[in-house]
């Protein structure tokens, strides 16, 4: 087994490596002045598994092209088998036609990284669950909830708490950290007048007097989590934590975090987001590489990957 990193989260690879013990794969990653993408592997790595790590965040477009030439790369020196190790699948969100003339533009990436030459994925929280059947080649999606779940008991001390769900699709994500934390479930109901922009709409569930824990997967522009914070402390809430896998974080997000309600953003670092986050106070990241390291062994050595996820409970 070897670990390859593109450049899209060096940090998270470096401390996967660290997890496993061992090094990553000697390679050099760099564009061409017209922005084309070069690699090359500096090492023998015939007749090796090979696990590539790489986020497609963004810059996504480059990423992803960076993820393939990769995968092409390593397909070429004759790797025995090569596994993409995705912690955030952007594109996720385009997972279906919502007008009549559009992209599914996830099952395109989806097409294009089998036929780079994967021959697994690995990834981390999947926006939608059924993109996993967008493949041909086996997908192991891993939950960050026991990692939250860990977090919390550690950390907010009410007895008082309930989860949220910040829209009715993310219901079966809130209600599954619930079930842990053996508490009730709320949910947020939104309308999306366009792209980009959320309207509260009502909270279904009693909120008042009670701390609020709102879990999502994707936290992109902020809108959504931030109305929905200050929509539960309208409605009475003492105080709102928020626990998200992927710090998109675009536009104005932190800004718009600094100034809510939000008494504690807590994420993963399936995105490097160190130099936007560094000076605030209320957004928290969350280590993720044991869960990714400990799944790359299990992988490698062939044994239960869902095993895991009792192991971290």
């Amino acid at each position: 087994m070897k670990l390859l990193t593109g450049n899209s989260n060096k940090p998270l690879s470096k401390n996967i490596a660290k997890y496993l013990k061992t090094k990553l794969v000697n390679s050099s990653i760099k564009k061409f002045s017209d922005g084309e993408i070069y690699i090359e592997i500096n090492e023998n790595i015939r007749g090796n598994s090979i696990f590539i790590i790489q986020s497609i965040s963004s810059p996504a477009n480059d990423n992803l092209m960076e993820l393939l030439l990769c995968i092409d790369a390593l397909k070429r020196s004759s790797a025995k088998n090569i596994t993409a190790v995705i912690p955030y699948f952007g594109y996720a969100r385009q997972d279906r036609k919502v007008v009549p003339r559009t992209s599914i533009s996830a099952k395109l990436v989806s097409n294009l990284i089998t036929k780079a030459g994967a021959d697994r994925v690995v990834t981390v929280d999947l926006h939608a669950g059924q993109i996993q059947g967008f493949f041909d080649i086996p997908v192991d999606n891993l939950f960050a909830t026991p990692i939250f779940a860990r977090h919390a008991k550690k950390n907010i001390k009410s007895k008082n708490i309930i989860c949220v769900a910040p829209d009715v699709g993310g219901t079966e994500r809130a209600r599954a950290l619930g079930k842990i934390l053996n508490v009730e479930l709320a949910i947020v109901d939104k309308r999306r007048p366009k792209p980009g922009q959320s309207k509260v709409m009502n909270v279904i569930g009693n909120v008042k007097g009670k701390t609020c824990i709102i879990v999502d997967d994707i936290i992109d522009s902020g809108g959504t989590i931030v109305n929905a914070a200050k929509a539960l402390k309208d409605r009475g809430a003492k105080e709102v934590y928020v626990y998200i896998t992927h710090g998109v974080l675009s536009g104005e997000a932190v800004d718009k975090i600094k100034k809510s309600v939000i008494r504690k953003l807590v994420i993963t670092d399936t995105i490097d987001n160190h130099d936007k986050i560094k000076n605030v106070k209320n957004i928290e990241v969350l280590p993720i590489s044991a869960l990714m390291g400990e799944a790359i062994k299990r992988i490698s050595n062939s044994t239960s990957v869902s095993a895991l996820f009792k192991y971290l409970s």
